[in-house]
Order: C-alpha cells, then sequence, then structure tokens
C-alpha cells in the first residue's frame, strides 16, 4: 500500500484559552449591565426650621431627652445644636446647657449647675457683672456657634412673649 500524503489539517476548536478570556469578559459585561441594583432610598428631609421666639420655659424641652432637638441660647441667640448632640445632648460633656441659656458658663468655661439660671420664669441674665475676659471668652463662644450651627430663634424673659409657640 502506498502512504498517503500529508494532509495539512488543523483543527480548529471553539475553546481555545483565548476565546474562553473574551467569552468570559463578555459575560461579566452582560452580566453588569442587566444586574438589579438596590433601590435607592432617599432619607426622609428634616422639616424646615422655623425662627421662633423661645421663653426659658419652652426651650427646656429642647435638651435631647424630651424632644430630639438640642437647642441652647448664647445672648438671647437659640442655636440648634443638634448635630453636635454627642457634646450638648445627653451624656455629653456640655450637657447642661442643652435647652437652657449657656451665655454666662460659656463665658467662665464652666459646666457647672450654678452657673444657669435656676428660675426658668425670672428674667434673663442680663450678663453685666461679666469682666472682660469673660465677655471675650463668649464672644468667642459666640462665633464658634455662629460658624458651625443655625440660629432658630430668639430667648425672651417668660412674660414677654409675644405670639411664642408652645
Amino acid at each position: 500500500k502506498a502512504p498517503s500524503p500529508p494532509t495539512n489539517v488543523t483543527s480548529q476548536t471553539l475553546f481555545t484559552p483565548i476565546n474562553l478570556i473574551l467569552l468570559s469578559l463578555f459575560l461579566y459585561i452582560i452580566y453588569s449591565y442587566t444586574k438589579p441594583y438596590p433601590k435607592t432610598i432617599i432619607p426622609p428631609s428634616t422639616p424646615p426650621t422655623v425662627f421662633r421666639t423661645f421663653t426659658p420655659p419652652t426651650l427646656a424641652p429642647h435638651n435631647g431627652l424630651l424632644l430630639p432637638t438640642v437647642y441652647l441660647s448664647v445672648r438671647g441667640r437659640v442655636f440648634d445644636v443638634s448635630t453636635g448632640r454627642n457634646f450638648y445632648g445627653p451624656g455629653g460633656p456640655y450637657e447642661n446647657f442643652a435647652g437652657r441659656d449657656a451665655s454666662r458658663g460659656l463665658a467662665y468655661g464652666s459646666f457647672d449647675e450654678e452657673m444657669l439660671t435656676k428660675d426658668l420664669e425670672g428674667p434673663l441674665d442680663k450678663l453685666e457683672d461679666l469682666g472682660e475676659a469673660e465677655l471675650e471668652a463668649l464672644k468667642g463662644w459666640e462665633e464658634r456657634f455662629d460658624e458651625k450651627y443655625l440660629v432658630v430663634g430668639r430667648l425672651v424673659a417668660a412674660g414677654e412673649e409675644e405670639g411664642v409657640e408652645k
């Protein structure tokens, strides 16, 4: 028998390494375009803050315990310090000032209860006996609050309010 002539048959297969890599890449791209994405949940917006007039009794509930808001007053201006709840809210180092007029305590750099007005129905602290150093310290605190927190109202003595929301 005569030997058969050599054939130049190249076997082409579909499963070459390059084809497997290209197929994997193609499947990954298809998956990334068709995979389900979790729904984006937009957190509920906070209610708008309305500038209002507070008295010491109406400011007191805003101490982070009774209401979720934490407010404090400095020289008659009420600041919403809720974003600084770790400092001004329950358990924070400045928690004595929450829901109160913090002016005297901030001026003296004291967190003691003696710095706070006990009689919420009485007149506001006029801070007339503060020295130059205390006034300067208080001014620094007030500037810091102005930079960081929103002014939500003004503080007036009980009985001096007109149209105060309870």
